[in-house]
């Protein structure tokens, strides 16, 4: 089968790397020239992990931090208000919360889509070629430049602003202001730079360093989050907070300000964490915009994956890990169909095995884990009680095994369903996972 990718994203390259290994040709457009990719850290959360370290991520080569646990902090006295420990999660779910730089785990990805020597064949990255037009039934992409490509599938994994989700829908869905806040900033600070003033240096200091660390201030609606990659030589903050002066209805993660204004937003914070912010060089601000769950993924023989079909808020750190999840189940879900006419029969199961999933987080995104839960949640999760804390709210998240999904619903479609062998070519013995995947242990 003939595979067209919009996007050369993280959803669209494990899409690659899971399509390619289950016996299909794919070919992906990128409108950048991944010349200067940027970005901040990312969660690599377990419910990923315990199939990308089997895929071949390298948590030494990509520097990944393993995160000892998640601290809520005091912004006016630095004190701890609540911890919770990590050092069960990788027992627990199979495999530890990483952080990376997105940088990192971009090119991993990258690799194993495009390596020479894996299973399948290579796949085919095409840059500076961005989509202006999708036709779900023929089904074709049209770039800018006016070039038609036809294909036997079509997967839209080229954003929040992808122009996929009308073609689908027949109907665009509009974001709207985010529940408590609208504003994030965004920087990192190297812990050279930490660690050579006295004045910033208490911030390297004991155990919450290694975890993720949150300052809330509810009743200003603004919080303070960081963490740390790279093997903790880079910390990655992020700033959440209300401001007046963002009008805009559209996303946009590259608008460089001056950190002035993040000092100003946090006037009131601990004199110590302000010259914290204040060792940042370079800060990006983007509104939090919230879109709800879509109705729909498919049409015809297109698909929609990651932000294209699910953008979430920043507040739980799965955006990425939502479409890993996505690119793992495409691939299963066609994993080598000989058959064309069954392409929309599989669009249909991948669907069912993804689409309530990603809902329930997207809509969580839209509050704090100290926040609740709301009543919404409850249609998405498939009978599953809605979390009523942290912990319940952590194991949603970590504790759903998309590749024991998967497997369950294609040996439903087909008895004879199994992982191709090479599929996973670390460490994991395809006779676990072939309709016997154990899953997490709770």
């Amino acid at each position: 089968m003939d595979v067209v990718i919009a996007g050369a994203g993280i959803s669209g390259l494990a899409a690659a790397i899971s399509l390619r290994r289950s016996g299909h040709r794919v070919t992906i457009y990128e409108r950048s020239s991944l010349n200067n990719e940027i970005g901040a850290a990312i969660n690599i959360p377990p419910n990923v992990g315990r199939f990308l370290l089997p895929w071949g991520l390298d948590p030494v080569g990509c520097r990944l931090v393993t995160s000892q646990g998640m601290y809520f902090m005091s912004p006016t006295n630095l004190e701890e208000l609540a911890g919770h420990s990590f050092s069960g999660v990788a027992q627990a779910f199979g495999a530890p919360l990483y952080y990376a730089h997105r940088v990192d785990l971009h090119e991993s990805l990258k690799w194993m889509a495009t390596e020479p020597g894996a299973l399948g064949v290579p796949a085919v990255i095409n840059l500076k070629s961005a989509v202006q037009n999708y036709d779900p039934d023929t089904p074709s992409i049209t770039l800018t430049n006016g070039r038609t490509i036809t294909a036997d599938l079509v997967i839209a994994a080229d954003g929040v602003h992808s122009s996929a989700v009308e073609a689908i829908l027949g109907k665009t869905n509009p974001p709207s202001p985010a529940k408590h806040a609208n504003c994030c900033y965004r920087f990192l600070i190297s812990r050279h730079d930490l660690e050579s003033d006295p004045e910033t240096k208490f911030f390297l200091e004991g155990q919450q360093p290694l975890g993720c660390r949150i300052w809330p201030d509810n009743e200003n609606q603004r919080r303070l989050v960081c963490y740390s990659c790279r093997n903790h030589e880079v910390y990655n903050f992020v700033a959440i907070c209300c401001n007046d002066k963002i009008m805009t209805k559209r996303e946009d993660w590259q608008a460089t300000v001056d950190k002035s204004e993040v000092l100003n937003k946090y006037t009131g914070y601990h004199p110590s964490l302000l010259a914290v912010i204040n060792k940042a060089t370079d800060v990006k601000r983007w509104p939090l915009l919230y879109r709800p769950p879509i109705s729909t993924w498919y049409k015809g023989n297109m698909t929609l994956a990651g932000d294209a079909a699910h953008p979430m808020l920043p507040h739980h750190g799965q955006g990425g890990a939502q479409g890993i999840e996505d690119g793992l189940a495409l691939g299963l879900c066609f994993n080598d169909m000989k058959d064309k006419t069954e392409i929309r029969k599989r669009l249909a199961i991948y669907e069912r095995i993804r689409r309530n999933r990603a809902a329930s987080i997207q809509v969580l995104s839209n509050y704090g884990f100290d926040e609740g839960a709301p009543a919404e949640l409850a249609k998405f999760l498939e009978g599953e009680p809605s979390p009523t804390s942290v912990t319940e709210m952590i194991k949603l998240a970590y504790g759903h095994d998309t590749l024991q999904k998967t497997i369950k619903h294609m040996t439903e479609y087909d008895p004879a369903f199994e992982v191709s062998d090479g599929f996973f070519p670390h460490s994991v013995d395809v006779g676990t996972v072939n309709g016997n995947y154990p899953g997490p242990t709770h």
